[in-house]
């Protein structure tokens, strides 16, 4: 299908509720990516919970250095001595989350990276975009005379340089990945260049293309190789006018018109930028509606408000079949054909062209034949503690995957969660990840952010096990700062189940809401019930009221209050 690929679409198998949610970095990346080192108190060698470990404790795990890593064989018997306790490929979000809290459970880490620090996420991803989306959410400010007015405000005609745009977004990753990159070498972490594949049990070669490789073995091994743009046949990618979002982010070209290939998160983020930079916009979407993924009354309004009154217009149920680049002074051509009949629709003519159909898992080279591994759809196999399963449905030992690669959750905060909890597995506490309660947003102008179930996820489980739900809802125009900063225009809705005040699902769109939903997921994660967090103190007048109001309108029968205890669905 050619709609964007939703995180919250993907089937997950049962796990229990989440334990501890201490140690998840928001997108994955703790105080140390923005810059800030305790570099004295690393000299000092003393013991903090950025990770460092004193020298007057014993590492959780004591590494057995090998006499001449690259001189192991690559059978397959696991090696009886190991370099270090723990090898990750792949230095993303994930990767670098997993070993940052490695190094403070005291294991010797090292991390294997091909490309560059801080994968899809800081380099192609989240931290581009956001500032792009940054200017964006300017431009609509400084272009909205009628909200400027109703301020007092008079401003003159707006405008932006193209390239200071696009130079913004570089010098913002760049800023990043290196402060990633100045973290790990501080901590201890041994940055290993190249590709890494996996020749045996426990052992990892790695190099890059026309070098020498080097093999390395390690007691535990975690993949977290990440995910590429997925671009579906027929369409023909030229970094130019046909692009994916690596493309986009560079800014080379705002066009007058440019087609979106799916309307996810990707697709609306990036009809965000453009029509605020001043592009028209048109819609290419498979299923029947646009925004598949989100909550259905939140898509709704969410189309009125980001859709609607903006040059955008959109196809519904039609696939892309054929998309061909501009060339010789011919336009971009995109053929389209009904999505159930397969029968040809339309055939436009674009400046450009942006895939935003989600993403595939990265995962070819690995060596997972190796092991005896097969993929699924590029998705590497696991079960709920992110343990590798062969072929023969058998669990691989001291094998993890994490992140987009194992296809449970494509965020990034996701993938560093998951590489926490493999860390609190690995140094002996048993630690179920619950997906249900990861949120997840899009940053739009005003932004979306939902965790747990749609309501018509949440109707299909309660007819399943026999219960029943409700649902409460708030107006951002009842919120005093909403109104004070004349952004009324959102909603926010709880569903939850009556009988026991459980939360099923938050979804709020409306004036930083990406911001405001972390309340809920953290709720849901620790198991806190509405009964409970209603007598929670919000300060007033906040925007965080709106979460408030919801808690107390929502009508609980159980006076229960010990926190939910049941397995999630995930």
């Amino acid at each position: 299908m050619q709609a964007s690929v939703s995180p919250l679409s993907t089937s997950h198998s049962p796990h229990s509720i989440l334990q501890s949610y201490s140690n998840l970095r928001l997108c994955g990346l703790g105080k140390e990516a923005l810059g800030f080192h305790p570099l004295s108190q690393l000299q000092n060698c003393e013991f903090r919970r950025i990770g460092i470990v004193s020298s007057k404790r014993r590492p959780r795990r004591q590494a057995i250095f090998s006499a001449s890593a690259a001189a192991i064989d690559n059978g397959s018997s696991p090696p009886t001595s190991f370099d270090y306790d723990l090898v990750i490929i792949g230095a993303g979000v994930g990767g670098h989350g997993a070993a940052l809290h490695a190094v403070e459970k005291g294991l010797k880490t090292a991390i294997i990276e091909g490309d560059v620090m801080g994968g899809t996420c800081v380099n192609r991803g989240c931290v581009p975009s956001k500032a792009l989306l940054a200017v964006s959410g300017r431009m609509r400010e400084l272009q909205d005379d009628h909200h400027l007015k109703a301020l007092g405000l008079q401003v003159a005609a707006a405008g932006y340089n193209r390239q200071a745009v696009a130079d913004h977004a570089s010098n913002l990753a760049s800023k990043i990945r290196g402060n990633l990159t100045n973290s790990l070498k501080a901590l201890g972490v041994d940055i290993l260049t190249g590709f890494g594949t996996i020749v045996g049990p426990q052992k990892v070669k790695y190099g890059m293309v026309g070098s020498s490789e080097n093999v390395v073995t390690a007691k535990d091994i975690i993949i977290a190789t990440g995910s590429v743009p997925f671009v579906p046949k027929g369409i023909e990618v030229d970094g130019k006018t046909v692009i994916t979002s690596d493309h986009a982010l560079k800014l080379e070209l705002v066009p007058d018109w440019i087609a979106i290939v799916g309307s996810g998160y990707i697709g609306l983020e990036f009809s965000d930028v453009y029509t605020a930079l001043g592009s028209e916009v048109t819609f290419i979407e498979a299923l029947d509606q646009l925004m598949p993924g989100f909550d259905p009354e939140i898509g709704k309004l969410a189309q009125r408000v980001l859709i609607n009154p903006r040059k955008i217009d959109h196809y519904t149920g039609v696939f892309a079949t054929k998309i061909t680049p501009a060339k010789d002074g011919k336009p971009v051509t995109i053929e389209l054909i009904d999505a159930k009949t397969k029968e040809p629709k339309d055939t436009l003519e674009v400046d450009a062209a942006l895939i935003a159909t989600g993403r595939a898992p990265f995962t070819k080279g690995l060596g997972l034949d190796n092991i005896n591994v097969e993929t699924q759809r590029g998705f590497v196999p696991v079960d709920e503690r992110m343990r590798v399963i062969d072929a023969d449905g058998k669990l691989i030992p001291h094998l993890y995957c994490i992140g987009d690669a194992n296809g449970k959750l494509m965020l990034a905060h996701a993938a560093s969660a998951q590489g926490i909890s493999v860390i609190e597995q690995l140094t002996g506490n048993d630690h179920v990840l619950n997906h249900l309660s990861i949120p997840a947003a899009c940053f739009t102008h005003p932004e979306i952010s939902m965790v747990g179930l749609t309501e018509p996820q949440a109707k299909e489980k309660a007819e399943k096990e026999g219960f029943k739900i409700s649902i409460a809802k708030t107006s951002f125009k009842a919120n005093t700062k909403a109104l004070a900063e004349n952004e009324g225009e959102g909603l926010a809705k709880l569903i939850y189940r009556p009988d026991n005040g459980e939360i099923l699902g938050v979804h709020i769109f409306g004036l930083h809401a990406a911001d405001l939903i972390h309340e809920a997921s953290n709720a849901m994660a620790l198991g806190t019930r509405i009964q409970d967090i209603k007598f929670a103190v919000h300060a007033h007048p906040t925007l965080s009221e709106v979460l408030d109001e919801l808690y107390k309108m929502a009508k609980v029968n159980s006076h229960i209050t010990k926190p939910v205890s049941e397995p999630a669905l995930v």
